[in-house]
């Protein structure tokens, strides 16, 4: 299944991603993917805060993961682009947490090694705006 979502500006992405923290049961993956500058980090930090998070989310695109503790759980965020063979990410053991974790966010995952993981593509509209393309199992997406 799929939806999709115009954000008109931060605060609305904001609210997207609360939404979609509180559709994903425990141990989910989601994986996010669009140009540079298109909102993946800040995408992740507003998951952070809906999740209890309060301090500071950054990319993970030169440490590859980060790990964020909630009150209901680590929220790994991972940055694969990096990465010039995706299995590396397993023999570095970045998802060595990912059966406890509250979420994983993976930036340029790919999609054959997480089955089931929930897509979220996020596209720039203009300066502030963006356009969220949401997929995944229809359970999930019915609760957006």
């Amino acid at each position: 299944m799929e939806r999709v979502f115009e954000l008109e500006d931060e605060a609305a992405t904001a609210e997207l991603a609360a939404r979609l923290a509180r559709a994903l049961p425990k141990g989910s993956v989601l994986l996010l993917f669009g140009p540079l500058g298109a909102g993946k980090t800040t995408f992740v930090r507003h998951l952070a805060r809906a999740l209890g998070f309060t301090g500071r989310v950054t990319s993970p695109t030169y440490t590859l993961l980060h790990v964020y503790p909630t009150p209901e759980g680590p929220l790994l965020h991972a940055d694969l682009y990096r990465l010039p063979e995706p299995e590396m990410a397993q023999e570095l053991g970045l998802f060595e947490g990912m059966e406890e974790a509250r979420l994983t966010a993976i930036e340029w995952g790919r999609r054959e090694d997480f089955p089931g993981a929930v897509e979220v593509v996020l596209k720039p509209v203009s300066e502030t705006a963006r356009r969220a393309r949401v997929s995944g199992p229809e359970p999930i997406l019915r609760r957006l």
